[in-house]
């Protein structure tokens, strides 16, 4: 039963914080990258706010509730190093029933300079049934070097070299909502350099095309993608997961589900507030198909 629950939570755990980025990072072909515009205005400001259930599935169990995540812009901008900084926050927790068995309560947070769209501070703090750690990274993006302290049973330190637009895991995904999306095509993809537990990652994510998806919050207009995965004993396949985000200007994450050896999770939109845009992507009931 851990074992299934520890499973069932770390990949809810990686669909959420790493996913979310991910829909965007891979090896951009330059046709396909052409299309894409460069920066435009922000979608998103302080006090946004975005809820998740978490939800497992398998023929064993059905629909189970293992938790809920949240991902936040702060309402207040936060100061590091002299500079007034965007900062967001990403959280996931256990309850019910799984708590019991394993409980997981996980905090992620970036410090992001939205004039140069790049974070200088990324903070994880990770507690999962009695294993504790403690991450931080400082970015000096003029020397192209990352900076980390992890604190476990030990308190290690690594200086890593970062290529000049790196992204933390969460940044990542603030960033690249704000990049033009319109003219991709399906079997397109897109990329982004990653910075991940002093790793620089690429990942090849698919665009498969446009959907209707329907959530607790009612029925939106999606892009889907697919990002690409190492095979190994939880994922089954290349592409086991899916993302659809909204189709406006917010790009709203409306739901994130992936393909387990046993079963399957997803992460579904429970609730949301401060949108920057119209929620033009809404999908009254008379336009759904």
């Amino acid at each position: 039963m851990k074992w299934l629950i520890n499973n069932i939570l770390h990949i809810n755990l990686l669909v959420f914080i790493l996913l979310l980025t991910l829909p965007f990072a891979g090896f951009a072909k330059e046709t396909e990258a052409s299309k894409m515009k460069g920066p435009v205005e922000i979608p998103f400001r302080m006090g946004e706010r975005f809820e998740y259930r978490v939800l497992y599935n398998s023929f064993v169990t059905g629909n189970v509730t293992a938790g809920d995540a949240v991902l936040e812009v702060k309402e207040q901008s936060a100061r590091v190093g002299g500079q007034s900084l965007m900062h967001f926050v990403a959280t996931v927790n256990t309850k019910g029933l799984f708590n019991l068995f394993f409980r997981v309560e996980n905090r992620y947070e970036s410090y992001f300079d939205q004039e140069a769209r790049k974070p200088l501070r990324f903070a994880e703090l990770v507690r999962e049934g009695s294993y504790r750690r403690d991450y931080n990274v400082t970015f000096d993006h003029k020397n192209l070097k990352a900076r980390s302290v992890r604190e476990t049973t030990a308190t290690t330190r690594e200086t890593t070299e970062i290529p000049f637009q790196v992204q933390d895991i969460l940044s990542a995904f603030y960033y690249m909502r704000s990049l033009g999306l319109e003219s991709l095509e399906p079997g397109d993809a897109i990329g982004i350099d990653l910075f991940m537990h002093d790793t620089v990652y690429v990942s090849r994510v698919l665009f498969e095309g446009r959907e209707q998806v329907t959530t607790s919050v009612g029925t939106f207009n999606t892009l889907k993608f697919k990002p690409e995965v190492l095979e190994g004993p939880i994922f089954s396949q290349p592409y086991p997961m899916t993302i659809w985000i909204s189709d406006d200007k917010n790009r709203i994450p409306v739901r994130i589900e992936s393909g387990l050896v046993v079963g399957r999770a997803r992460l579904d939109l429970t609730g949301f507030r401060r949108l920057r845009y119209p929620l033009e992507s809404y999908v009254p009931a008379t336009g759904r198909r």
